[in-house]
C-alpha cells in the first residue's frame, strides 16, 4: 500500500519486537527498571526498503528475521505492555510521523494513541484462524517458523486477548476508524478498499 502511494511505511510492531529481542538477549526481565531504561535510552532502530521489501536494523544489525522468531513472538506482549516501553516507542513513532508527509503506519494503538488525529484510520481485522493460516504461509516462504497453524491460532488468540485487556494502550478500534474485515478478502481487494477510502478523503 505504501509503495503504491509512494508513502513511507512504518511497522510499529517491529519496534516492540526489537525491544523484546534485545531484552531477551540481555536477559533483562520485564520488571528490571534500570537495565530496561538503559536499553531504551540507547536502542537504535532503523527501517530500510529495497527490492526485497522492508528490512529492520537494530543497533546496526539486520534483525528482519530474528524479530519474527517464536521466542520473540511469545514475549513481545509482555514487554510492549510496559508503560515506559510504550512511551519511548510512541515518542519515536510520533516523531517519525512529524517528519514524513506521506506515511502508512500500522500497529495496535495507532489510531487511538499514536496518531489520534490521523487523516485516515483503518482498523484492519480478520479471524484468528485466517490470520494464522496467512502467518503460516508467510513463515514458510521466509523459512522463519515451524509452528503449526493450530499453534499459531492459539498464539494469536492469546495475544489478542492480552493486548485488548492491557491497561496501557489496549487493542481497540478508534471511534472514528473504518473497520475492514479481511477474512474473506485477498490482499489486492484490501488494497482497493483502502485506496477508495483515500480517494474519498482527497
Amino acid at each position: 500500500m505504501a509503495e503504491r502511494l509512494n508513502y513511507v511505511y512504518l511497522d510499529t510492531g517491529a519496534m516492540y519486537r526489537c525491544v523484546t529481542l534485545l531484552a531477551l538477549k540481555g536477559q533483562i526481565e520485564a520488571e528490571n527498571s534500570p537495565a530496561l531504561n538503559d536499553l531504551l535510552a540507547s536502542i537504535d532502530i532503523q527501517f530500510e526498503t529495497d527490492s526485497e521489501g522492508q528490512k529492520i536494523f537494530l543497533n546496526g544489525r539486520d534483525v528482519t528475521k530474528a524479530i519474527r522468531q517464536d521466542h520473540v513472538t511469545q514475549a513481545v506482549s509482555a514487554y510492549s505492555a510496559i508503560d515506559r516501553v510504550r512511551q519511548a516507542m510512541v515518542e519515536r513513532q510520533q516523531s517519525w510521523a512529524r517528519n514524513h508527509t506521506g506515511l502508512v503506519m500500522d500497529g495496535r494503538d495507532i489510531g487511538t494513541v499514536v496518531l489520534p488525529d490521523a487523516d485516515l484510520k483503518i482498523f484492519l481485522t480478520a479471524s484468528a484462524a485466517v490470520r494464522a493460516k496467512r502467518r503460516f504461509l508467510e513463515n514458510q516462504a521466509k523459512g522463519l517458523s515451524e509452528q503449526t497453524i493450530e499453534e499459531l491460532t492459539e498464539a494469536i488468540e492469546a495475544r489478542d486477548y492480552y493486548d485488548a485487556h492491557r491497561e496501557n494502550s489496549p487493542l481497540k478500534a478508534a471511534g472514528d476508524a473504518i473497520v475492514i474485515d479481511s477474512s474473506d478478502l485477498n490482499l489486492d481487494q484490501v488494497e482497493e478498499k483502502i485506496l477508495s477510502l483515500i480517494e474519498e478523503k482527497e
